[in-house]
């Protein structure tokens, strides 16, 4: 057996305990170990391997980004900002058809760009919108959809996890990936509240339990009290986008500011006392560790892809089959939403980037504009059947039996389908990933 046909093998049974239940970081380092092992028929180098993957996996000053922005959005989480959000973009939007559901949309988007995580925007916006729209005569499933399909926006906007995680894997800029992210997540939030406005205008009786128009039954919002509620969050916003599109900021740095400005507003807010603040530094060690181990995996992982020639094998492939660049984006893109029914965002990102990043690099693609268009398509796979993790967390947190999980994934397929459509659209004109990055 040759060490191509090996390499393979590998991937198949790193799958393969996936599958079993075995962690997603235990897999990875295990079947790289392994696999160096099998390749070079030494086990003291694949130790070394693995011992300098675990050292150099992580030691960049980038890696300290990952847990200051888990701290941030933790805090922002615990700061009631997602509601005032909520609560201002649902006063300027009262007279629009359609206006809850947009209004949770443009609050999710602005959540996005502090928070950086869909599952807090899932969890934050099923407490403060669904409750809300249902009560102005929304249907469940709508309401229920929207925020799960909304929420993916925390992955997309910048800062994002996903983004910090494609740019460690693909080796580059993350500052860069933040800047491209920005006209993606605006188009993708501008395509749900269209396909919103167009159900509420044309087709209400799909959203709307009683064929009404409630939000002008809605008190009008003082314009100091919109200021108040929404100077915290611009602020906030501002201080850290502002700070990294200038260039004043290295993306660690913003996580740094953006944490601390996010601790002064809970403490400002008395939102934090000393029960919950440790809870939330737990919760950012459990996190940041976590994310920092898969990381350290798919750094061994990807070394022994290379050592075998599987990237440079699957490109070799595409080339004799005639696929072509976009021919191979196409395929990738479905191998990637197929794994999101699956697996999580994380999780796909860990084991396809290291196979497609250098094949993509090879065809031609600027590999800022294939990371965001791989993850679109990841983003993708968290609002299908049948893992789909923003809509569990939707589901958790209501926490009501009467509403199905079948209900809550129906009533998010609207907004994959915007996302397909602004997937194509991005996948084939790069100036809207790039056109703002240097």
């Amino acid at each position: 057996m040759d060490e191509l046909q090996l390499g393979f093998m590998l991937i198949g049974a790193m799958i393969a305990l996936i599958l079993l239940g075995l962690p997603i970081g235990l897999s990875l380092i295990s079947t790289g170990a392994v696999g160096v092992w099998l390749i070079r028929d030494n086990p003291d180098l694949a130790f070394r391997f693995t011992a300098l993957a675990t050292y150099s996996g992580i030691q960049d000053y980038i890696f300290a980004t990952i847990p200051l922005f888990v701290l941030m959005g933790l805090l922002v989480s615990i700061s009631d900002i997602g509601k005032d959000t909520f609560e201002v973009a649902q006063a300027l939007l009262r007279r629009l058809r359609g206006g809850l559901g947009v209004a949770t949309v443009g609050a999710n988007a602005v959540f996005a760009a502090v928070t950086g995580v869909s599952i807090a925007s899932a969890a934050v916006f099923t407490k403060v919108a669904v409750p809300e729209m249902v009560r102005h005569g929304y249907r469940m499933r709508f309401a229920a959809g929207t925020v799960a399909g909304s929420s993916i926006l925390g992955m997309l906007i910048p800062p994002s996890l996903l983004m910090i995680v494609y740019g460690v894997l693909a080796e580059v800029s993350i500052g860069k990936m933040f800047v491209a992210g920005v006209i993606p997540g605006l188009i993708i939030a501008l395509g749900f509240a269209v396909m919103i406005w167009v159900y509420a205008a044309f087709f209400p009786d799909r959203i709307m339990a009683r064929a009404t128009q409630p939000e002008l039954s809605q008190r009008a919002m003082p314009a100091g009290e919109m200021v108040v509620k929404s100077v915290p969050i611009l602020a906030l916003v501002a201080l850290i986008l502002g700070g990294l599109y200038s260039g004043f900021f290295t993306p660690t740095e913003a996580g740094a500011v953006g944490a601390a400005g996010a601790l002064v507003l809970a403490l400002l807010r008395r939102r934090l006392d000393g029960p919950k603040f440790w809870r939330v530094l737990k919760e950012t060690g459990l996190v940041s560790a976590a994310i920092l181990f898969l990381l350290i995996a798919a750094g061994l992982y990807s070394r022994m892809l290379s050592l075998a020639g599987v990237p440079q094998a699957i490109g070799d492939l595409v080339e004799q089959l005639g696929l072509g660049p976009y021919g191979f984006l196409a395929v990738f893109v479905v191998i990637v939403l197929l794994m999101g029914m699956i697996l999580d965002s994380t999780s796909i990102l860990l084991i396809m980037v290291p196979i497609g990043a250098p094949i993509a690099q090879a065809l031609g693609f600027d590999l800022i504009h294939f990371g965001i268009v791989v993850i679109i398509a990841v983003e993708m796979g968290l609002l299908t059947p049948p893992f789909g993790i923003s809509v569990f967390t939707v589901k958790a947190t209501l926490a009501d039996p009467k509403v199905g999980i079948e209900e809550i994934f129906a009533g998010a397929l609207p907004f994959v389908a915007v996302m397909g459509v602004a997937l194509v659209a991005i996948a084939f004109i790069p100036e809207l990933a790039t056109a703002l990055v240097e």
